[in-house]
């Protein structure tokens, strides 16, 4: 009597160890599916009371759609073959909303070594998942910025120097053109040495924003590429294409009209171009083409600036 009084009383303090825990402690027989049992902490995690668990549907159509099918379907296969596992998943909540579960499942096994029961803790994790997604919010972001130039906004050298080589790769595959562009605004130093540095960074940063407004493809990137120099890349564009989008970037620049008293003939802020075109091919490096087109661009400045210089390479 004395042995039996014992066990239930040690009975009744694993049970008050378990539901005084935050994990909710719960336990599955295999066979019929159906809850043992399922620690009261669930009522106030998710509104569902502690009765209306009944089988091991109840715990599948309260997750979130997106998280069902896998994880029903893993916690299974785990199960039956006899491996403790966790996974996390999103628990709906009576009131529609839900909450990050970790649920870690150790496999109870009979003499056979066959599966009997399930038992296990639910863990609220919603905090960390939060921070987890903080984290990879802010590593998107970082990841952003280190290819945006802080001054302009736009595209910075690094993200050009990265989609020229993704591009050339796919020129040479595919066999079609591609076409470059690089300007450079016309004295510059003379527009610092009259306006100043931070009227000079408003210049910057207008011109580069129109720059980015005259490509109209998703693929296409306006970058700046140095100082007062910037850079567009045009995949799949041939001459007349690169030709067009040149014209555009001029037209687009004459109009925001910045005031350039030492511009040479005109009074506004203008820009030499060198603009190339090429089917790469093996005989030729991306930084070769870049040299090619820089030339192009200093022929542009030698002839007067405020021009075009272009050429199938």
């Amino acid at each position: 009597m004395s042995d039996l009084h014992d066990l239930d009383s040690d009975s009744a303090v694993y049970k008050t160890l378990l539901e005084s825990t935050k994990a909710i402690p719960w336990k599955i027989d295999w066979a019929s599916m159906t809850f043992a049992y399922i620690g009261p902490q669930i009522e106030p995690l998710l509104g569902w009371s502690q009765e209306s668990w009944l089988n091991a549907n109840d715990w599948a159509m309260r997750m979130h759609p997106e998280d069902r099918e896998y994880s029903v379907n893993f916690c299974i296969s785990q199960s039956q073959a006899g491996v403790d596992h966790e996974i996390d998943y999103r628990a709906l909540t009576k009131d529609n909303g839900y909450v990050w579960i970790r649920d870690v499942v150790h496999v109870v096994r009979n003499e056979k070594g066959e599966t009997e029961s399930l038992v296990g803790f639910m863990f609220d994790i919603s905090e960390r998942k939060k921070t987890e997604e903080k984290l990879i919010s802010l590593q998107k972001e970082l990841e952003a910025l280190s290819f945006k130039d802080g001054l302009t906004g736009i595209a910075n050298r690094r993200r050009f120097d990265a989609c020229l080589e993704l591009e050339w790769t796919s020129a040479r595959r595919s066999g079609q053109p591609l076409s470059l562009i690089l300007l450079d605004i016309d004295f510059f130093k003379q527009f610092n040495d009259l306006y100043g540095h931070i009227v000079g960074d408003k210049c910057l940063t207008s011109v580069a924003q129109t720059l980015a407004l005259a490509t109209a493809r998703p693929r296409d990137v306006a970058a700046r590429f140095g100082g007062e120099e910037f850079v567009i890349l045009l995949p799949e564009t041939d001459e007349a294409g690169a030709q067009e989008v040149a014209e555009r970037c001029q037209r687009l620049v004459e109009k925001l009209q910045i005031p350039h008293q030492k511009a040479g003939d005109s009074q506004w802020v203008t820009f030499s171009m060198g603009v190339g075109t090429l089917n790469p091919s093996a005989d030729m490096a991306p930084s070769e083409f870049v040299d090619a087109v820089d030339k192009l661009l200093y022929t542009a400045k030698q002839k007067g600036r405020n021009r075009i210089e272009a050429a199938r390479f």
